[in-house]
């Protein structure tokens, strides 16, 4: 899926779309069940402002690659296990990710938020009491047993559970929901966070999936996605131009409270002989698709 086409700007656009947008308009296509899965917008205080961990996905990645995203990841079962946990509990956390009283798909959401951030950057959002946060993660039994959770050897529950840590959920702030559209043959429920870079602590590229690793200005990353120099999935760019504004990180962390976490699900609609692929409250990635021809 190198191959991707794509106008002015960034906007990551699988070649195979225009015929699986059909088959789904005439009804030939059987959308698969998303699942669900977690990313965070790891963040970190700058001369200049706020500064974002991105990471670019291999161009051999089955699903956008080539793509510059955050760390994250779909859940894995046992993230619905016992965990030692602090911060807003799971139930206040089942409200906030509009998963009703559902806790313990709540818990895997976090965790899978915490767990993969860990896989792929090195960065843990975990301390041995609710107040701390571990200061190191360099080290040759942390990547031993980070090799091991990203094998699925480990479960992130017992890796705390070794280490006497706690998760610490009040690290995290909800900051929007994107579903994968129907006619993905990988479709994924997202739930995308901020964090701040604990004190201390370094990223790393730790992903077997990425090719290289940035810190960088939200607005320079939005900016490269404009020029077309940036290939992103909307949902990446939406969450990038949303964090551009603040200041620092302790206002984008204090205004994910007040943010609608109602999914975002693109919808293609047949119009006139076209295919419009829309995704609602997100105008600027509209695709016209003409009958038969490529997108514009």
């Amino acid at each position: 899926m190198s191959s991707m086409t794509h106008g002015t700007n960034g906007q990551w656009y699988p070649p195979e779309w225009p015929d699986r947008i059909r088959a789904l308009a005439n009804g030939e296509l059987t959308p698969v069940s998303p699942r669900p899965a977690a990313t965070v917008l790891l963040l970190r205080d700058g001369a200049d402002g706020p500064a974002v961990y991105m990471l670019r996905r291999r161009a051999s990645m089955a699903f956008a690659g080539g793509a510059y995203a955050y760390p994250g990841g779909s859940v894995d079962p046992r993230d619905e296990g016992g965990v030692a946990w602090s911060g807003p509990s799971r139930a206040a956390w089942a409200r906030r990710l509009g998963l009703g009283a559902d806790e313990t798909a709540a818990q895997a959401v976090v965790c899978a938020a915490v767990r993969e951030t860990f896989e792929e950057s090195g960065v843990l959002l975990a301390g041995p009491t609710p107040g701390t946060v571990v200061a190191d993660t360099t080290g040759d039994d942390w990547e031993a047993d980070r090799e091991a959770l990203v094998a699925r050897e480990l479960s992130f529950a017992d890796f705390l559970g070794r280490r006497g840590l706690v998760l610490r959920s009040d690290l995290l702030g909800g900051w929007a929901r994107w579903i994968t559209p129907e006619f993905e043959p990988r479709r994924y429920d997202t739930w995308f966070f901020v964090a701040a870079l604990p004190e201390g602590q370094r990223t790393r590229n730790a992903s077997t999936e990425a090719d290289r690793t940035v810190w960088i200005r939200p607005q320079d990353a939005a900016d490269g996605y404009d020029r077309g120099e940036l290939l992103m999935m909307p949902p990446t760019i939406s969450t990038l131009r949303e964090v551009a504004p603040y200041g620092t990180v302790a206002e984008a962390m204090s205004a994910a409270g007040g943010r609608d976490l109602t999914p975002v699900l693109a919808r293609a609609a047949l119009v006139g002989g076209e295919l419009v692929l829309s995704w609602p409250g997100h105008e600027e990635f509209t695709k016209h698709i003409e009958k038969g021809g490529p997108a514009t």
